[in-house]
């Protein structure tokens, strides 16, 4: 297992190296030139001429990837073009909010989506079966931007139960421990600030759950289908067990798998689904960052973010592909 994980981990540096190929190439390419954007319309050709040799911006491509690349080895990700703060320092203040959306996503997708699945699953060409698979319809058609939308307008709006924006109420924030405020907030004890975090992480954790709950919920009765007719379960319950046990014990585990493989997944695409959920509530994280640095053209931010986040996506398969050994002893890795 130590050598899997560690050819796995190798094998991150061409995967990092190929991202940012992609990322420095296309930024470069097809947007707008940051020099002139710094300086806005009524900047001359001079003095943008000046700041594109102050950022190298006149260099060759090649000369300026392999500069960048060269500071990166150094654990230099350059400064923010917007703010002229370090990339890792901004990433830092950031990212803590995505990645407790994200957990918080993942969390109702995995506890609603498997639950789901297993219903339709058991209950089969049923009325549970038909109303679980057209709420995984809608989550996986509705734009998460719409749902959104549609979640702030009803609840934040005409019954007020919910706040549409933010991350806590001003003054709330909770001592810095993780920078994960619901996390926080139970090690400090807050409870005024645990319930406020959750106020306001409740919208946003729904609308970018929606889709990979219903995923996860496909998944979920697609493998159980398979499972159920086969001999062992069969055996199960002619020994007379309690059916829960059959369906949770014996069904669902031999199901988990191919969920488990989903889960990863939609944890990586998640961090990007972010993007869209952050901008749509306000939600002070490193995708709503991310969509700034974008339109500003800010090369630097845009790239150290795309970075973090292909490293976390890769991590989290490797976890993935630890989890399957503990479901299924007969999975070994050399």
């Amino acid at each position: 297992m130590g050598r899997y994980i560690l050819k796995r981990l190798l094998l991150l540096i061409p995967v990092l190296l190929g991202v940012l190929v992609v990322v420095f190439i296309v930024l470069r390419c097809f947007t707008t030139d940051p020099a002139a954007m710094m300086l806005g319309q009524h900047a001359s050709t001079q003095q943008v001429e000046a700041l594109r040799v102050k950022l190298g911006l006149n260099k060759p491509l090649y000369v300026q990837f392999g500069t960048y690349l060269w500071q990166i080895l150094h654990g230099d990700f350059g400064r923010s073009l917007m703010t002229k703060t370090p990339v890792l320092h901004e990433i830092g203040i950031r990212f803590p909010a995505t990645i407790e959306l994200a957990l918080f996503a993942i969390t109702l997708a995995t506890i609603f989506g498997i639950v789901m699945g297993v219903v339709a699953a058991v209950k089969r060409n049923t009325i549970w079966d038909y109303f679980t698979m057209v709420g995984a319809l809608l989550g996986v058609s509705m734009p998460i931007y719409w749902l959104g939308l549609l979640l702030i307008i009803l609840f934040a709006v005409m019954l007020g139960w919910l706040p549409a924006s933010g991350r806590i109420d001003i003054g709330l924030e909770p001592a810095h421990v993780t920078g994960l405020y619901l996390l926080d907030s139970i090690i400090t004890k807050n409870w005024a600030s645990f319930i406020s975090a959750l106020k306001h992480i409740i919208l946003p954790g729904i609308a970018l759950a929606s889709y990979s709950t219903a995923i996860i919920a496909r998944m979920t009765r697609s493998t159980m289908l398979e499972v159920l007719p086969q001999d062992y379960i069969r055996t199960a319950r002619a020994k007379g067990l309690k059916e829960s046990t059959v369906i949770y014990k014996h069904t669902l585990r031999n199901s988990l798998i191919p969920v488990v493989t989903v889960i990863g997944l939609q944890m990586g695409a998640l961090l990007g689904g972010a993007v869209l959920t952050e901008t749509v509530f306000s939600w002070p994280g490193l995708g709503s960052r991310v969509v700034e640095a974008i339109l500003a053209a800010d090369y630097p931010m845009v790239q150290g973010s795309v970075i973090v986040i292909a490293v976390i996506f890769v991590i989290v398969n490797l976890i993935v592909d630890i989890i399957y050994s503990f479901l299924d002893p007969r999975i070994h890795y050399s």
